[in-house]
Order: structure tokens, then sequence, then C-alpha cells
């Protein structure tokens, strides 16, 4: 099996968000939380996906990653 971009989903403080996905997008998270919940042992909300999966994208963006950094050297 091929490792997966996320492992263990970290405890944090939340900040409540509300967001609408497609059916696919759901489905998809489902299926991805079951995966995850399978290769660690635990049962994986897949509601607590969604933070981990936005901060891995983001962290890996290169774009956002380089207009990040300009904006700070600006200021």
């Amino acid at each position: 099996m091929e490792k997966l971009k996320l492992s263990a989903v970290p405890d944090d403080k939340p900040v409540k968000l509300t967001v609408e996905l497609s059916a696919a997008v759901h489905r998809d998270l489902v299926a991805y939380a079951e995966v995850l919940g399978g290769e660690t042992g635990q049962a994986v909300e897949p509601a607590k996906l969604v933070a981990p999966m936005l901060a891995r994208f983001m962290s890996t963006d290169r774009a956002f990653l380089r207009v990040r950094r300009e904006k700070r050297t600006r200021r």
C-alpha cells in the first residue's frame, strides 16, 4: 500500500468553520477516513481530516508560499 499524505490527525484547539462540500468530495473524504483509520488502527471522523488536508495543501503550494514570503519581507 502507498503512503498517505496525512498521518495522525493532531488534536488542536478548533476554530469553527462551516463549509459545503459536493457529494463526490464528501464520499472521497469518508473513503479517505476509512483508509487512514485502517492504517492507524483508530477510527477517524471525516470532518477532522479537512483542516490537516488544507494545511498540507497550503504547505506544499509553491506559488502560495512564494507570495506569502514576499508579503512578509515587504513589511
